[in-house]
């Protein structure tokens, strides 16, 4: 799991430019790594022309993702990453940002902002920050754990039905148990055997 881009943008009338971006180009190789950032750019700007204003949406192209949220007052945000990132993380993600940004840069400056011009520095940091979805996202982590508690107690359920398995052999070879302990146990046996897990 990926993140190569993470960019804002303003959609106005005339066109569609960018504010600040940030890129994580460190996969591919040194003399790809500016014509990658182009494109990432080119892709970003693309994606939030042709995407309504309210919109949220994802586009894949090849083997990435991009999310892209465009708010109604035009301000817009792109996260590109590769198909396994989580899609809710990203759009997490850009909800956190563009708040942020509306907050730290004044509206003003979106229509004629560039990346040179905008004071805000915090992308960087999210794209870093959000590599790991289970770190950044609460709730990723804690679907995280649940599968891990599942493979965990699936793998002691099997564990404990082995168990079950040579414990019946044992009861039925046993002389130390009278008839009636050994009727017990297969008559609780069978009671149990109503719940077993598929």
């Amino acid at each position: 799991m990926k993140l190569y881009s993470l960019s804002v943008l303003y959609k106005g009338d005339p066109k569609v430019h960018l504010l600040k971006a940030a890129y994580d180009v460190s996969t591919f190789s040194f003399f790809q790594r500016s014509s990658v950032q182009e494109f990432m750019t080119f892709t970003s700007q693309l994606i939030v022309e042709r995407s309504d204003l309210g919109n949220r949406a994802s586009v894949k192209e090849q083997e990435y993702l991009c999310h892209v949220y465009v708010r109604n007052d035009g301000l817009a945000g792109v996260v590109i990453a590769d198909n396994e990132y989580p899609p809710r993380v990203c759009f997490t993600l850009l909800d956190k940002v563009l708040d942020e940004f509306a907050r730290q840069v004044n509206r003003i400056d979106w229509p004629s902002g560039s990346p040179s011009t905008i004071n805000y520095t915090a992308l960087d940091g999210y794209l870093s920050k959000y590599q790991n979805p289970r770190d950044a996202d609460p709730m990723t982590k804690v679907q995280a754990e649940l599968d891990e508690t599942k493979i965990i107690l699936h793998n002691t359920m099997e564990s404990l039905l082995d168990r079950g398995e040579k414990l019946d052999d044992l009861v039925s070879k046993s002389e130390v148990l009278g008839t009636q302990s050994k009727a017990f146990y297969k008559t609780a046996r069978k009671q149990n055997s109503c719940c077993e897990i598929m």
